[in-house]
């Protein structure tokens, strides 16, 4: 279903267009409302329909990348010569001139450049303006993850820009929703079952959907498991799973830790006898975390996790397995990491941004027009496709493509923070090694999608807050984290205007990893906004429309934050060397310094998280000055 009352902007597709058309295409053409030269400027965070890496952003990467597209260097460098060049605006790439400004003083001159028209990389703000009321969501980058893991460097960065982790505690509300009697659905979809299905745990507890705390939820739990369109033999299994927390692993004979290291989570359960129907309706629990589902992931990493299925098997992982944590999962701004993003820009450009503590930074207005001004000591040029980076006699030479030109930058040195497996294409001083320890490294495939309601009285009426969709083209959807701080309120009623929270994470059951992301990027580059408004409305309509949820009246807009260039690969002990970690890997060569040019990124870290960006930031710097 399409709806009629709501904005879109349609993106080119990036696979529909051939080689010669990226090659040929007029590039000023494809600007449209971005950041321009010329001084006129939007705001981005406010833009609407397919975000993430949007029209504008992607398309001279891809005629470099895939067309083997060339760019002739101007004789003359735009600018005077600077001390620090940074490839790429997202966390790690403000880290790293923070960090360069603490190096080489206040004064010193650094240019970021990046292909977006908004800093930040994946931690993007989306706002949105319903019925009077504004309404901040996350478009990536979605928290601050186990802060107490932290280097002590990454700890360092979050505190000089005022992040004080322990204050989420009191902006995070942990018992929001069970007070509101919103728990956890299962959407059984027409298309699959015959009919739309929305399994709910009446019981208003933490616990997950096939998770229990009391015997009054174990038993509730019963009677979902009874409601599950699965044979009698799995709802057996299921129970004697998630219910009687039974040891129901079956190691065929070898030591039950390897076992479970060397089997996917899928074949362990398969192997004690659950159906195809029943491994598939638990398949994609897992894609929010990995990007995959438990067909590619092993079964110990099921334990590490934490899965409900996994409580009564007895492993005991020891102090030396990387368990998760038990910090809970609350370090969230209300635009996610999109906020530190910000406090960076702050306080490098005071001028630009207009707030400068945690708690002022969450309502603040950025005045884009100021990021790249001659008169700052450190610049942000948006908009802006780094083509070609080489050292050159006494720094570096930057060539990037800007509203369809060439320019062309000089430094003393450069800082690569962009995503990696685009520097193969763009250094040419590259030896094959690096770029095969690059290549490596397949970037995850992910889309975050915000849905603007006017009202969210079908959550109320069904009692769910958050719902999983085994089906469904976004696997997991839910109302926006509870988070009030800085002046800014989360919806407290049904009658408020809310965000919906949906990923996408296009995958490929039954492939090896690296290959579903591949794939499952060209088929994220095949999808219109058309086609994700379509599926969005189905699912909730679906889910809901029982509870009263009628999508042409309730839904007020939706942003699709695409990131077919999503999250960084982290190694995968089923298919990867299992001693693979962010200690070692490909990725350590892939950062290798090449002259004046070093490698920063979460990419760099082989880590998806803040604090992976951070620590590339920290050493990129120290590896330069």
């Amino acid at each position: 279903m399409r709806l009629k009352g709501i904005q879109r902007r349609d993106f080119l597709s990036g696979v529909a267009l051939s080689a010669t058309a990226f090659a040929t295409a007029p590039l000023a053409g494809l600007q449209e409302e971005l950041i321009s030269s010329k001084g006129a400027w939007t705001y981005p965070p406010e833009k609407t329909g397919m975000r993430g890496t949007h029209k504008g952003s992607f398309e001279v990467a891809h005629a470099v990348a895939w067309a083997g597209e060339t760019y002739e260097r101007p004789r003359i460098a735009k600018d005077q010569p600077y001390d620090l060049v940074i490839v790429g605006g997202g966390i790690s790439g403000l880290a790293s001139a923070y960090l360069a400004q603490e190096k080489l003083g206040s004064k010193a001159r650094i240019l970021i450049l990046d292909n977006h028209d908004d800093f930040g990389g994946h931690a993007k703000r989306n706002e949105f303006m319903v019925d009077g009321k504004r309404l901040i969501g996350y478009g990536g980058s979605q928290s601050i993850d186990a802060p107490a893991s932290y280097s002590k460097e990454a700890t360092k960065f979050l505190k000089d820009l005022t992040i004080k982790t322990d204050r989420f505690y009191r902006h995070f509300d942990q018992s929001f929703y069970s007070r509101k009697g919103l728990s956890r659905g299962l959407h059984l979809d027409a298309e699959i079952y015959g009919d739309d299905r929305l399994l709910v745990r009446s019981s208003k507890s933490s616990a997950g959907l096939f998770s229990w705390e009391d015997e009054a939820e174990k038993a509730e739990l019963m009677e979902l498991i009874e409601a599950l369109p699965l044979t009698s033999s799995d709802k057996t299994l299921f129970k004697r799973m998630f219910v009687a927390n039974e040891d129901w692993l079956v190691p065929n004979g070898t030591d039950r830790v390897q076992y479970l290291q060397t089997t996917s989570f899928e074949n362990c359960m398969r192997d004690a006898g659950m159906s195809d129907a029943g491994l598939i309706l638990l398949r994609s629990e897992s894609q929010g975390f990995w990007g995959l589902g438990w067909d590619a992931l092993s079964g110990l990493e099921a334990v590490r996790m934490e899965h409900a299925a996994t409580v009564g098997l007895g492993i005991d992982l020891g102090s030396g397995e990387g368990e998760y944590g038990d910090e809970p999962y609350i370090f969230h701004f209300p635009d996610g990491n999109a906020s530190i993003a910000r406090l960076a820009v702050a306080h490098m450009i005071p001028d630009a941004v207009a707030g400068n503590d945690m708690d002022s930074i969450v309502k603040a207005k950025v005045y884009y027009d100021r990021l790249d001004l001659p008169q700052n000591p450190l610049r942000i040029r948006l908009s802006s496709t780094v083509v070609d980076v080489r050292n050159m006699s006494g720094g570096v030479d930057i060539t990037y493509v800007r509203d369809g030109r060439t320019e062309r930058v000089k430094a003393r040195a450069a800082i690569m923070a962009c995503w990696h497996n685009i520097l193969p294409h763009i250094m040419p001083e590259m030896q094959e090694s690096q770029k095969k320890a690059i290549a490596y490294a397949e970037k995850i495939p992910l889309s975050y999608i915000n849905v603007a309601l006017k009202n969210q009285r079908a959550f109320y009426e069904a009692g769910v807050s958050r719902v999983y969709a085994p089906h469904g083209l976004c696997a997991n959807w839910s109302l926006d984290f509870p988070v009030n701080m800085g002046g800014y309120v989360f919806p407290q009623n049904p009658d408020d205007p809310a965000l919906v929270h949906m990923t996408h994470c296009p995958v490929r059951p039954g492939l090896a990893p690296r290959d579903q992301h591949r794939k499952g990027r060209m088929d994220m580059y095949g999808l219109s906004f058309e086609d994700y408004e379509i599926a969005i409305v189905g699912q909730l309509q679906g889910a809901l429309g029982h509870a009263g949820f009628d999508a042409e009246r309730d839904i007020a807009t939706i942003t699709v934050n695409r990131w077919p260039h999503g999250y960084t690969y982290e190694y995968n002990e089923l298919f990867d060397q299992r001693d693979w970690s962010p200690l070692k890997g490909p990725h350590i060569v892939g950062r290798k310094r090449i002259g004046n040019i070093a490698m920063a990124n979460a990419d760099a870290s082989a880590h998806a998280y803040v604090n992976g960006a951070i620590d590339a930031a920290v050493r990129a710097v120290e590896d330069l000055f």
